[in-house]
């Protein structure tokens, strides 16, 4: 089996993947910002490091999997200004800003679980780590790399820049470009220069989340808090941070810097960014008014701006996860009712190859070299860099290979079905989180009534009652179930 690589983002290539510590990976992903319900977008990441983390722990490493929870800090526009997006959604609904927060963290588990996605090993919440962040934000003072500005602190980044040469290191950014990109905000007057960074806001009269600090009476910036979690729960140093290619910068280029200035380095070893959902080329989100939120799409009603529906059916969490997974993670997905559409027939194809190959009899003389390969390819894929396409494609032409079985024109043997069952056991399931939607608890029930309906058309067609047969069948065949005659008798697929 060939060995991990990871393309790491900080140095533009595969790497191989060798952790910290033997045997034990630490990973810190950037969770969602609870003030609305998840979207598709909010899907990628979370089905992306699920399979990152699944995948790691089938290949036998003991996995810390961090995923936050911003609760506070998060400011509009991803800026440095503005109010809080918590508290400007309780100030708008008149509730309390936790309580705002505690509703969507509910949503935001249900729509993961339904979609398959593990929960992590731990899932702190920035509210719950005031006092870490305070002490990061002292210790860069200390360090001479911040400034007090009328009760808000800021990093200062040409300072920074002037001695680490590693502003950017990220995301390629230049400062001096940054001077004529960056908008002109209320309170800019406050900073040294433009592109300093908030590391503690002070809160104005109406800002009603607010914690004492040696500063002022104020909130955490949004870039402390990951850096702040991920020190405590990971160390000063972790093996992978991951997150969505919109959080290079200024987010995870931010952290770099608050990190450095107090250890010398960056927080990890491998930096993984999943690319963006698009509709019409543009990425999808909250801010842009543009996105679909998950429970819209399992319902299938979405309307536009102009009020047109923009779905054409409903679509099951699976196939949300099958959608996301038949991408390489560092390529962009466009949305369209299409691809969705396109991408359920693909998880029903290989749900109802894996049925088929639960019934399938075996036969003496097999092709057992042909079918041992599809492993070592699966595994080959996944240890380059995750490519779930590429272990989709080889499922599929296993698929083939079990259809083919099934229409008696190709033999298995014992050792063929079960070898292949391990296979789709082990991609299908385990490390790309799928599970059969049809599978449900009334799963022997529906094959008990699927039996005896066959059984009645066989008897049917053995007294020659061909009318009854055939009602039999398009009855079925209007209910989506196929029915197909073989030397053996009758199968039925959905």
């Amino acid at each position: 089996m060939q060995p991990l690589l990871i393309y790491n983002t900080l140095s533009h290539q595969k790497e191989l993947f060798k952790p910290l510590t033997p045997d034990h990976v630490g990973m810190y992903v950037c969770g969602p910002t609870v003030y609305g319900d998840g979207h598709l977008g909010h899907a990628r990441p979370a089905i992306t490091f699920d399979v990152v983390f699944r995948y790691l722990r089938h290949i036998g490493y003991k996995v810390r999997y961090v995923r936050n929870i911003t609760d506070v800090g998060h400011l509009e526009h991803d800026a440095d200004e503005g109010e809080d997006k918590i508290a400007k959604k309780a100030r708008l609904e008149q509730l309390e800003p936790m309580e705002v927060a505690q509703y969507y963290t509910n949503r935001y588990h249900a729509a993961m679980d339904a979609l398959g996605v593990l929960r992590p090993s731990i899932e702190p919440h920035a509210s719950g780590h005031i006092m870490e962040q305070i002490e990061l934000v002292q210790r860069i003072l200390d360090a001479g790399y911040a400034y007090v500005s009328n009760g808000s602190v800021y990093f200062d980044v040409r300072k920074y820049q002037g001695d680490t040469k590693k502003y950017g290191c990220l995301s390629g950014r230049v400062i001096d470009e940054m001077l004529s990109t960056t908008r002109t905000l209320d309170g800019q007057e406050e900073k040294r220069f433009t592109g300093d960074f908030a590391l503690w806001k002070k809160a104005s009269p109406e800002h009603i989340m607010r914690w004492n600090s040696p500063w002022s009476v104020g909130f955490p910036g949004w870039h402390t808090e990951c850096t702040a979690m991920g020190t405590k729960y990971l160390g000063e140093t972790f093996d992978i941070h991951g997150g969505g290619m919109d959080l290079i910068f200024p987010h995870h280029e931010s952290e770099i810097a608050q990190q450095t200035v107090c250890t010398g380095h960056g927080p990890c070893k491998y930096w993984m960014h999943n690319n963006m959902i698009t509709i019409n080329g543009q990425k999808m989100g909250k801010s842009l008014g543009n996105f679909i939120t998950l429970d819209e799409f399992f319902r299938g009603s979405h309307k536009d701006k102009e009020g047109n529906e923009m779905l054409a059916q409903p679509y099951s969490p699976m196939t949300i996860r099958f959608f996301i997974l038949q991408a390489h993670y560092r390529s962009t997905v466009d949305f369209g009712n299409e691809a969705l559409v396109a991408a359920e027939k693909g998880y029903k194809r290989l749900m109802q190859a894996y049925r088929t190959l639960l019934k399938l009899q075996p036969s003496k003389n097999g092709a057992a070299a042909a079918v041992g390969e599809f492993r070592q390819k699966c595994y080959d894929a996944m240890n380059d860099d995750f490519n779930t396409p590429i272990v989709i494609s080889h499922l599929f032409e296993m698929s083939k290979v079990i259809n083919s079985a099934a229409d008696r024109k190709t033999a298995l043997t014992q050792g063929d079905i079960d070898e292949m069952k391990q296979v789709m056991e082990t991609f299908v399931f385990e490390v790309m989180g799928l599970r059969d939607e049809t599978g449900s608890d009334n799963t022997a029930l529906v094959d008990g009534l699927m039996q005896m309906i066959l059984e009645m058309r066989a008897t049917a067609k053995a007294n020659k009652d061909w009318a009854t047969s055939d009602k039999i069948r398009d009855a079925l065949g209007a209910l989506g179930i196929s029915v197909k005659d073989g030397k053996d008798g009758a199968s039925w697929s959905i």
